[in-house]
């Protein structure tokens, strides 16, 4: 069928074969502007078709990096979710710790570069689930040695992959880590906080030490380093926690020998690594 737009002109009108030729053309133009309207649905359908999300990039083979001066400093991390509570809910995350930071060295996540990165848009443009912001944060030790990723950029913001968290199955996903529940993060990593320096205690009924390795300004943006040795008032903790502040006077470090260590957040999504199962050199 060849649809044909021009106007139709009746010259002659009455006759029953030049009804019946009017309508077979009315209907005629009909089916060539359904034909239209379905080639238009799928030109814009093509595109979508054409660019499948892309995998989460993982690095095959990361190579251990050491970080330090880290105290203080802030950073940000891009989460690439995966799962549903029935299989399993996991996340990669990417960091930006000694990147961004041409302006400031002690800032690697400016918020003009952190606002730029759309969770949304992400979440179109990866094999995910969903896509978390999490920071600005800072952090409370001094090193960190540990396998990362190529530089990966989000939107202009430059990251590197450090690993994985992953949710215990049956847990949803939420904006953040639920409050005092702790979970895995699989990493190979080596914390150092140095002797002579505090350390931010949450310990638990049973008398296990979470030591802070990063506290978080999401919830609360006034917070500083600073101000962490007075937190204890702001925390909602649960019976039979408590929060301290300690002066190392050795060097503790806090290792993933496991290849992950239980982490868990405070109700300021401040985030603390545990010092159990061999994880840590003593137990502050």
């Amino acid at each position: 069928m060849i649809c044909d737009s021009r106007a139709i002109i009746i010259r002659k009108k009455g006759t029953n074969a030049m009804r019946r030729k009017i309508s077979t053309l009315k209907g005629q133009s009909y089916v060539c502007l359904l034909l239209i309207m379905l080639a238009g649905a799928l030109i814009l359908t093509l595109p979508a078709l054409a660019l499948p999300r892309k995998p989460v990039p993982v690095p095959s083979a990361p190579k251990e990096m050491t970080f330090t001066g880290l105290r203080g400093v802030q950073y940000c991390e891009v989460w690439l979710i995966s799962g549903t509570p029935e299989t399993g809910i996991s996340g990669d995350y990417y960091n930006t710790s000694n990147l961004n930071n041409k302006a400031d060295k002690m800032d690697t996540c400016p918020c003009d570069q952190w606002a730029k990165v759309n969770a949304e848009a992400l979440k179109a443009e990866y094999d995910v689930t969903t896509v978390y912001k999490n920071g600005p944060r800072g952090w409370t030790m001094d090193s960190i040695t540990i396998p990362v990723g190529p530089v990966q950029t989000f939107e202009g913001l430059e990251t590197r992959w450090w690993g994985k968290g992953v949710l215990p199955k049956g847990a949803k996903f939420k904006a953040g880590i639920e409050p005092y529940k702790p979970l895995k993060s699989h990493r190979k990593s080596t914390f150092t906080f140095q002797k002579g320096k505090p350390v931010f205690i949450m310990e638990d009924p049973e008398g296990t030490p979470w030591v802070m390795q990063a506290y978080s300004k999401i919830i609360d943006p006034t917070l500083t380093y600073d101000a962490l040795k007075n937190l204890g008032p702001k925390l909602k903790l649960p019976p039979g926690w408590k929060y301290r502040v300690k002066v190392l006077d050795k060097d503790l470090v806090i290792s993933t020998p496991q290849g992950y260590n239980w982490i868990v957040q405070d109700n300021l999504q401040n985030t603390y690594d545990a010092c159990k199962g061999g994880a840590s050199n003593y137990k502050p």
